[in-house]
């Protein structure tokens, strides 16, 4: 019986993986083209630049924007950060504690106030004085804004450390232990510091996390001399009708957090590569 011949192989099955990944991303790459200069063709230039970058409204935004707004954030974002990095210790501890109350205690907080959103604290923080007659918050609108990002930042640090806290080996324990070392001085001079060191980078992004969520001090209705970027930017927005002090606001937010988050970033990798 004679030989079929054989049908010559599609041009497709023919192409190497190679070729084909070279063929898939210049598409790609062609339809983002075709996006972006549907985008340029489409936008109205004019009028973006008039409600969102108008030079003139953006001067009235200075020198305020870095002398109240800018300072204010990060005092917030500071003491917050502060008031969260040491209870948040304080209850990973108690999470990994032995004494089952311990333990309770830290599930509870932690499970609640991560559980709860960030602005219901914060009002709640203000109703404190109604509740507890005589109770006032040390340092006024800054002691309550410390107050609500430190509750809220301290239940999401807590599970940062224990995670530091658990990777540190045991025999490390151990070898402190047979030193001599009681229980707490081990925790306190061996432990915790390694700890520390390997919580480094998600706490800087938790930094991050509370400088943004200074921004719900725009619900609180404080005076203009507590006021940080996103309330400095709205206030001036509703007052010039114009967008424009919203993305200088934005713009300010960005100056300060993607430095932090290329810094944590490279710590990170450092942290990869030394192990």
């Amino acid at each position: 019986m004679a030989e079929q011949p054989k049908t010559a192989e599609p041009a497709r099955a023919r192409l190497s993986p190679r070729k084909k990944q070279q063929i898939s991303r210049g598409i790609q790459y062609a339809v983002l083209v075709l996006a972006l200069v549907g985008v340029v063709l489409y936008a109205d230039w004019g009028s973006l630049a008039q409600n969102f970058a108008k030079g003139e409204v953006a001067r009235q935004a200075l020198p305020e924007l870095f002398t109240i707004a800018l300072r204010n954030t990060i005092i917030y974002a500071v003491t917050g950060f502060v008031l969260a990095f040491v209870a948040g210790l304080v209850l990973a501890l108690m999470r990994l504690s032995s004494v089952g109350p311990y333990r309770w205690i830290a599930i509870l907080y932690i499970e609640i106030f991560r559980g709860l959103p960030a602005l219901l604290i914060f009002i709640l923080i203000t109703f404190l004085p109604l509740a507890l007659p005589g109770f006032v918050v040390p340092f006024g609108t800054y002691g309550q804004v410390a107050l609500g990002l430190g509750v809220i930042g301290a239940a999401y640090q807590a599970e940062v450390f224990r995670a530091g806290l658990q990777a540190v080996p045991k025999g490390q324990i151990e070898a402190a232990r047979s030193l001599g070392m009681s229980a707490f001085r081990s925790q306190v001079t061996v432990v915790i510091p390694q700890a520390i060191r390997m919580v480094i980078p998600p706490t800087t992004n938790q930094f991050v996390a509370l400088l943004k969520d200074s921004s719900l001090v725009l619900f609180l209705g404080v005076s203009s001399e507590y006021v940080e970027l996103a309330k400095f930017g709205n206030d001036l927005a509703s007052q010039y009708a114009n967008a424009t002090p919203i993305m200088i606001a934005g713009l300010t937010y960005l100056i300060v957090t993607i430095p932090l988050g290329y810094l944590a970033s490279r710590l990170e990798g450092r942290k990869g590569r030394t192990r």
